[in-house]
């Protein structure tokens, strides 16, 4: 059975998903209340998985938790912190759980997280894993021997699209299709015509492409994005616009409903970041409609 986001994207409807971090105990209660009253306006919903090596709660219960409500989950499940059989372990376990969408990656070195002396695994990066859930879904694990039955796994991959050196990363993206990614979530884009661009190179791919849209609440939050995460740039127009604003919180909804009506004509979906921000995305998507409407 097919995810709805698969559908909608297959039936080349313009999709919405968003990002969720799992809490930092064992109570859940407030993370499946957050996402329960967004879920009306999302296709899935992304649950990182000790995003920026950072602890929290298992993302794939927590992504169980999402399936068991009627919720979709896209399980993003990192190499970082298991070995090859700790992998297929927990992805059958997802499939048992009813989770049909993945988003596998290599993670965030564990020096920028609050577990500096953790000892990373790496084993797999992830195009292998996707390699992997390849396999699994035909009924073999990563060594060809068989399993009992097989998964149906949805699974996507990462891509930086406005990177400066854009070739590696439309080589990279090669690579993922063909290790079996099906779809494409993008870091956060700000240079629309770099984001243009980018598409135009990757049409060769015939892939389905959902764009990043990160929300900015001040002029402070865009330095420590400048200074602390890598791939992502800023125009200064951006800058200008969150440094002179009185109410730079309702600046920077305006900024990422701009983003999404530029994006609709462009690829196939937007993922939207609104971290620790997350009640915010309803008025993103109302602005967004609000200014569809207008014209």
């Amino acid at each position: 059975m097919s995810s709805a986001l698969q559908k909608k994207l297959e039936k080349g409807e313009f999709v919405v998903t968003a990002e969720v971090c799992p809490p930092k105990g064992p109570d859940t209660r407030e993370f499946l209340e957050k996402t329960k009253s967004l879920s009306g306006k999302i296709t899935a919903f992304n649950v990182t998985d000790n995003q920026r090596s950072i602890l929290r709660f298992s993302a794939l219960v927590a992504s169980g938790f999402l399936a068991k409500e009627g919720i979709e989950p896209i399980f993003q499940i990192s190499c970082r912190d298991r070995n090859s059989l700790a992998l297929q372990s927990d992805l059958l376990g997802a499939e048992a759980l009813g989770i049909k969408n993945l988003l596998p990656l290599t993670g965030d070195p564990l020096r920028v997280g609050d577990h500096p002396l953790a000892k990373g695994v790496f084993e797999f990066e992830s195009t292998k894993l996707l390699k992997t859930i390849q396999k699994l879904n035909r009924g073999f694990d990563f060594f060809d021997n068989p399993i009992e039955g097989h998964t149906s796994f949805y699974a996507g991959a990462v891509v930086n699209p406005t990177d400066l050196r854009m070739e590696p990363h439309l080589k990279r993206m090669e690579k993922k299709i063909e290790a079996g990614a099906n779809f494409f979530q993008t870091q956060a884009v700000f240079d629309l015509k770099a984001f243009e661009l980018f598409m135009r190179e990757a049409e060769k791919f015939n892939t389905k492409i959902i764009a990043g849209v990160l929300l900015l609440w001040s002029h402070k939050n865009v330095n420590y994005i400048h200074k602390h995460v890598p791939g992502i740039r800023i125009p200064s127009e951006i800058k200008e616009r969150l440094r002179a604003s009185e109410n730079p919180m309702q600046t920077g909804i305006e900024i990422a409903a701009e983003q999404i009506k530029a994006m609709r004509g462009l690829c196939h979906g937007v993922h939207l970041m609104a971290i620790k921000n997350e009640d915010k995305i309803p008025l993103i998507l109302n602005r967004y409609e609000t200014l569809c409407q207008m014209n």
